[in-house]
């Protein structure tokens, strides 16, 4: 009887000791009950690309100023990005705002899902360029010249292939018209150069890390999009914008006419007011590590980072941006 007594008395010790360490666990991560998460993921996009590199560099700042277990989850983009937050897979998501309205509105890779429920804005960013990279010996001049060639139209679920079907549409050509292969950056421009496509999409900050390494052994070529084209994105779709590649950009002697959207951090709606204002914070306080990872992070403008974003803002996210507009 005593030996019974002594194991049920050790035994409710060790359950007592066991849910005690989950109820701490638990604590650490819990979602809408006003406690942090520890544990921040940011979806990114594939490397060597702006997001990847972006953001591991806010993963580490997130380390090292927040104490956040924070971890970068390599991606093929926007498209999956956006529905690894619905699926609380990912906290955090670097996304274009074309593929984020399309998320809202239940539109375009969102139709059989529906609407996004649980998304919210924490900062607008750099623009992404529409750069259609080809090579001198394919003599693509135009993107009507794409007709009947293989052509890299981004990675399955990204920004890029989204992107790729609107332009290709303003043109009348569908990817009936072409031979699509649907690869990421580092994919397409590998595929170039082996001769396996004769162009691809890449749409992305500036430069691009993949067309800068093909232009180190091959003559590239960026396609112009015609301004007629352009007035008509600009019209129909207003997360487009005019634009140019800067002469020089690629080694091109003139400024190439294309059109360019803006990127968003976004963040899952329902994490707390104070963590997402805690995020935001130390986004802009430490800036300068996303611009000393990649220059296209330098074209991030603090001023104006929370206006005119396709999705609402973060509960934590607006209340950083009043307090910097009214110090």
């Amino acid at each position: 009887m005593r030996t019974i007594m002594i194991w049920i008395a050790v035994s409710s010790f060790v359950l007592a000791f066991l849910m005690s360490g989950c109820m701490k666990k638990t604590d650490l991560a819990p979602v809408g009950q006003g406690s942090e998460q520890a544990f921040v993921t940011i979806a990114t996009g594939g490397a060597p690309g702006p997001y990847y590199t972006i953001g591991s560099a806010l993963a580490k700042v997130y380390k090292d100023k927040l104490g956040y277990n924070a971890a970068v989850r390599s991606t093929d983009g926007s498209v999956e990005n956006v529905r690894l937050l619905e699926n609380n897979k990912a906290d955090v998501a670097f996304a274009m705002s074309d593929v984020a309205a399309f998320a809202l509105g239940g539109q375009e890779s969102f139709q059989a899902s529906g609407a996004a429920k649980h998304l919210s804005s924490m900062a607008g960013l750099y623009l992404n360029y529409v750069q259609i990279v080809t090579l001198k010996d394919r003599s693509i001049h135009s993107v009507n010249d794409l007709k009947g060639k293989r052509v890299g139209v981004g990675a399955p679920n990204s920004g890029v292939e989204v992107n790729a079907r609107m332009i290709l549409g303003e043109h009348g050509i569908t990817y009936k018209d072409i031979r699509p292969e649907y690869l990421s950056y580092a994919e397409a421009i590998d595929q170039l150069k082996n001769n396996a496509i004769d162009a691809a999409f890449v749409t992305s900050g500036l430069p691009n890390s993949a067309v800068l390494d093909l232009q180190s052994t091959n003559e590239v070529v960026i396609v112009p999009i015609q301004s007629d084209t352009i007035e008509k994105l600009t019209k129909l779709f207003p997360f487009f914008e005019k634009a140019q590649l800067p002469a020089g950009i690629y080694k091109n002697d003139q400024p190439i006419p294309t059109v360019a959207i803006r990127n968003i951090l976004l963040v899952r709606s329902d994490l707390t007011e104070g963590q997402v204002y805690k995020l935001t914070k130390a986004f802009f306080e430490n800036l300068d590590v996303m611009q000393e990872a990649h220059e296209a992070a330098n074209q991030i403008d603090r001023r104006e980072a929370g206006k005119d974003l396709v999705v609402p803002l973060h509960p934590g996210a607006a209340k950083f941006y009043t307090e910097k507009a009214n110090p």
